[in-house]
């Protein structure tokens, strides 16, 4: 089902509730709505992929969570924004969850998996949004190019890593180390 034609200059959380039930992603970014498909079966199998290597790591340690959206995370003018993230990882303090809903502020870790559909939102707007507001580390997995590229911080000019993909945050005795090309190994 498409997106109702609806003449709307700037969006809200409370509109969006009230569309009908989609398979499509609907996030906002200060009042402005952006829709992507469905995802794919290769799109799901790489944030699966993605969930097991970050939870494995984290899981008990106390450090963070990893989470699989669909799930929300806001900022700022929380009646004008709301973003999820194909997987993430929320900060845990004290070995708790912060306050819901959670805040950009409150991730470690933002990951999206590339949409071929709207390039330019995961690696222009939603990297902007994300570096900005205070994640941790940002990456983008890239299923045609069997790559994940990934910044540090808002004036990290980033990278583009094909073969190990190494995280440590604050807490973990040893980094995490992802072979890159496993992650894209059941698209073969």
């Amino acid at each position: 089902m498409g997106m109702p034609a609806v003449a709307v200059t700037s969006w809200t959380v409370d509109m969006l509730d009230e569309l009908p039930d989609t398979s499509e992603r609907l996030e906002i970014i200060d009042g402005t709505l952006y829709v992507t498909p469905s995802p794919s079966n290769p799109h799901q199998m790489v944030v699966g992929a993605l969930y097991r290597h970050l939870y494995e790591y984290l899981d008990k340690a106390g450090v963070g969570y990893t989470i699989i959206s669909p799930s929300d995370i806001r900022r700022g003018d929380q009646d004008k924004n709301r973003v999820q993230p194909d997987v993430y990882v929320v900060r845990l303090v004290n070995g708790r969850f912060p306050a819901e809903p959670f805040q950009l502020r409150d991730l470690l870790l933002a990951v999206e998996v590339a949409s071929p559909s709207n390039p330019s939102l995961d690696y222009e707007i939603k990297r902007r949004l994300y570096l900005s507001e205070g994640v941790g580390e940002y990456w983008i997995a890239s299923p045609q190019e069997r790559s994940v590229s990934r910044w540090c911080g808002p004036g990290d000019a980033g990278s583009t890593v094909r073969d190990v993909l190494e995280w440590q945050p604050v807490g973990m005795p040893v980094p995490l180390r992802i072979d890159v090309q496993d992650l894209f190994a059941d698209l073969d």
